[in-house]
């Protein structure tokens, strides 16, 4: 393996020098970072963010077993879908911040984290549904990687999956993926997908339209950061909406008994 990691960094450091376009070619790209290496990836930046309970205070599944149950059983629903291709090889672990954020974003590899103030926003389950396969969408296919490679490079991404990167190496690797603004091809890609996912559960499959639908009635315009400010929420609930009729999917709100999304906000830290 260090063998290969040196003749990747030559080929990396043969392109730079010549000026050859190795960063946009997706073979290319997949011989230098291949996706098992968002694994390590993902799991060093969960440890940085681990490490920082000021900045991020994550909710212990101890102390908050209830909300843990609900929001991973939504999570493992999602990705029993077919269309999940990295379901068995991505952790997918799901924590909670205990933040008013309108906010939720994944790492490489499907580390998934949800704000509070995400959560306490939403009206119903097939919101947060939406929400969820928006994210595990953006780790499937690679998004978040392919950015990464642009704002820092192959070569230092490779750098820290082979365990070569110092802390603060790992501090700007974190500090890149929560800055991240994806493209509009890219956001248009998670909305399509989280439709396709969802369509495989028993949650509405356009539940991710409903939210964009709240933004603009409360006139909240782009909407949150980690769903970027591009598309508009107009185009997005029309896009999500297309996308639903198109695969006929179901649209219904899912029919919850027991412990339902009111009684996962009320188990939540008030």
């Amino acid at each position: 393996m260090k063998i290969l990691r040196i003749s990747l960094l030559l080929i990396s450091t043969v392109c730079t020098s010549f000026l050859i376009s190795c960063k946009d070619d997706g073979v290319i790209n997949d011989l230098f970072f291949p996706v098992e290496d968002d694994v390590e990836l993902g799991r060093q930046v969960a440890e940085e963010i681990a490490g920082k309970p000021e900045e991020f205070p994550v909710l212990s599944q101890t102390a908050y077993p209830d909300a843990y149950n609900y929001l991973n059983a939504m999570k493992s629903e999602i990705l029993s879908s077919d269309a999940v291709e990295y379901a068995d090889l991505f952790p997918y672990e799901l924590k909670i911040i205990d933040q008013d954020v309108l906010n939720a974003f994944a790492t490489p590899g499907g580390y998934i984290y949800v704000y509070t103030g995400l959560i306490k926003y939403l009206d119903n389950a097939d919101d947060l549904a939406g929400v969820l396969g928006h994210e595990i969408a953006h780790a499937e296919r690679r998004h978040s990687v392919n950015q990464l490679k642009k704002s820092l490079g192959i070569q230092f991404l490779i750098s820290i999956v082979a365990g070569e990167g110092t802390s603060d190496q790992i501090a700007a690797l974190a500090s890149n993926l929560l800055a991240l603004k994806f493209s509009r091809d890219d956001e248009a890609e998670a909305d399509e997908y989280s439709v396709i996912y969802l369509g495989d559960t028993d949650y509405a499959c356009n539940g991710a339209a409903s939210f964009f639908e709240k933004l603009e009635s409360e006139g909240a315009g782009g909407g949150p950061e980690f769903l970027s400010t591009h598309p508009s929420p107009t185009n997005r609930v029309a896009d999500i909406n297309a996308k639903a009729t198109e695969d006929g999917c179901d649209t219904n709100p899912i029919a919850e008994s027991g412990f339902t999304y009111a009684d996962f906000k009320n188990s939540l830290p008030q």
